[in-house]
């Protein structure tokens, strides 16, 4: 399955969604890189204290689907907990989200990386704005009793339509709203189901109408490379954006929201002492930075958790 099937199975301002008894801060960030704790984690900790998991010995179970960078993520969980003395299981590469969300319900996982859109959109909800807040505002409200977001990080996973930086330089494109004068006699790929979820809306949002629609799956990102298509579906932190040299829009009217990186857990299996792990590590990441894990992963072929572990290290958290 590709990266932007899983993403869809279900896939900047602060916020803090309250609850039940037992409840989570659901703290929103900007994008912009400011710290996406906003002085809730401690609160978020305080309650969740009480609660068995991390605190009083009990198994933190780090869980992870089936692609590199939710692999990556789980690994930094993982050892971000482990360092501050929680007790962690890993259980990585289990699948979708289909079969992720509903172990963590029953309990068999604790903590899972998850795309707070991507998360809600699963979920059948959605956002008064596709904004990281109203997002993870919407999430507070859907989500069932025992599970909870924590902090979401400034690191975003997300649709984007790129470009060669030669197309950028003739046709002075800089967003998405720049391709209206040029769509017509553009083709642009993506993933299968790409033109059937996104057609529709990038005519309503935008006015475009491309000239042909191509479904150039993983295979994308070199496309708008070799100019076999012109604009690409290429997710914000695959690697090949900087080893092509491609320039990813910029999205001024949110056609694809917010896709931040958040810890989605179990709350009766979680304390205080694993909420403000995680949470410190949504403090530190950012996109440019899951980017550069991503090409060490992904190009590289660098082993995940080293990789994780050497990220830990630079940014405190070993």
């Amino acid at each position: 399955m590709s990266t932007s099937a899983r993403r869809r199975s279900g896939r900047r301002a602060l916020l803090l969604g309250t609850v039940a008894a037992l409840a989570l801060g659901a703290t929103a960030c900007s994008s912009s890189g400011g710290d996406p704790l906003g002085g809730s984690s401690n609160s978020a900790a305080a309650t969740a204290g009480s609660t068995a998991g991390g605190g009083s010995g009990s198994t933190v179970v780090v869980g992870s689907a089936n692609f590199p960078e939710n692999v990556l993520l789980g690994s930094i969980y993982s050892q971000a907990l482990k360092a501050k003395g929680v007790k962690v299981e890993e259980k990585f590469n289990i699948g979708s989200r289909e079969v992720l969300y509903g172990q963590l319900q029953n309990g068999s996982l604790t903590v899972l990386p998850e795309y707070n859109g991507a998360l809600l959109s699963y979920l059948g909800a959605k956002a008064s704005t596709p904004t990281t807040g109203d997002v993870n505002a919407a999430l507070a409200k859907t989500l069932p009793a025992s599970l909870a977001i924590l902090d979401s990080s400034p690191a975003e996973d997300k649709d984007t339509l790129s470009v060669s930086q030669e197309s950028v330089d003739k046709f002075q494109l800089k967003t998405i709203e720049d391709l209206v004068a040029k769509a017509g006699e553009f083709t642009i790929g993506g993933p299968p189901e790409f033109k059937t979820r996104q057609e529709q809306p990038l005519k309503d949002v935008y006015g475009l109408t491309f000239k042909e629609w191509k479904p150039t799956g993983e295979t994308t990102a070199n496309a708008i490379k070799d100019g076999s298509i012109q604009v690409g579906n290429v997710f914000s932190t695959d690697p090949k954006i900087a080893q092509l040299k491609l320039v990813p829009l910029a999205d001024p009217k949110n056609l694809f929201g917010a896709q931040n990186v958040t810890p989605l857990v179990n709350k009766a299996a979680i304390g205080a002492p694993a909420v403000a792990a995680l949470n410190a590590v949504s403090a530190k990441l950012d996109t440019a930075g899951l980017a550069t894990l991503m090409k060490k992963v992904a190009v590289d072929k660098e082993d995940p958790s080293a990789v994780a572990k050497e990220w830990l290290k630079a940014n405190g958290l070993d």
